[in-house]
């Protein structure tokens, strides 16, 4: 790897940290109905404005030893923790995809699937705020810069949103609003094809987790599981490798 290649390693991981650290501010305010702008970030038990100095993703965790600067009231995992998944997020795009405008729409599409899962997780919510517009901007990205196309994206929306509308009216609201939009949305980055690898991924991880739960921590069939951060894997696992699973597949219907 050359010096130039090295350096955009870095100048994309440092602005996946800091973007991770963005997500942080509206993964929490977002269901609040707040805006991701104004006020300042404030530590959530004294109030206190976070200083620029302990605002470092991922290192003033580690400085601050996990607390507070000014209260000593404990900080979240999950701030350092989505900090560097959307680093680590970055940088693998960058591996797979190289410099270009589909690595920029790729990267935003990541980093709302992040923001959406912890969301979903926190407050069983997919926000429209994140949905509505994701739909708009898939779909004006495929008509001009990703490989998928206009066509392409379009059946991806009609069809992943289709068939969620259509689960949600036969099971009768066990499908919410949100996970429909949600798979529109992915449906406009990723294409009709990606769009159903994703569905069945989710389905697939979401049924593993659905035994585990019951089967080692004895939870019933009701227990709610939010089914968003199951679509959001599926998705990051389409988007890196989903041309490669669906040759793998094909060849394997060959034998």
């Amino acid at each position: 790897m050359g010096k130039e290649m090295t350096m955009v390693y870095v100048v994309t991981g440092i602005l996946g940290a800091l973007i991770g650290s963005f997500l942080n501010v509206c993964i929490h305010r977002i269901p609040r109905g707040e805006s991701i702008v104004r006020p300042r970030s404030r530590c959530p038990h004294c109030q206190t404005a976070v200083r620029f100095y302990d605002n470092l993703p991922i290192l003033s965790f580690f400085i601050l030893r996990g607390r507070c600067r000014d209260c000593s009231a404990p900080i979240s995992w999950r701030y350092p923790l989505i900090e560097l998944i959307n680093t680590c997020g970055y940088l693998f795009l960058l591996w797979k995809f190289g410099l270009g405008w589909d690595l920029l729409v790729y990267a935003l599409l990541f980093s709302a699937l992040v923001v959406v899962t912890f969301i979903d997780l926190s407050h069983q919510i997919v926000p429209d705020r994140i949905t509505l517009p994701g739909i708009v901007v898939g779909a004006i990205a495929a008509a001009t810069v990703l490989p998928a196309g206009l066509v392409n994206a379009l059946i991806g929306i009609v069809l992943g949103g289709g068939l969620f509308y259509l689960i949600a009216i036969l099971s009768r609201g066990g499908m919410g609003g949100g996970d429909i939009k949600l798979i529109a949305m992915i449906g406009a980055f990723l294409g009709w094809r990606d769009v159903l690898l994703t569905i069945f991924i989710a389905a697939l991880t979401g049924s593993i987790v659905g035994v585990y739960l019951m089967i080692v921590l004895g939870k019933g069939r009701k227990y709610p599981v939010p089914f968003g951060p199951f679509l959001a894997i599926g998705a990051i696992v389409s988007l890196y490798w989903g041309p490669e699973i669906l040759t793998w597949y094909s060849h394997l219907g060959s034998y």
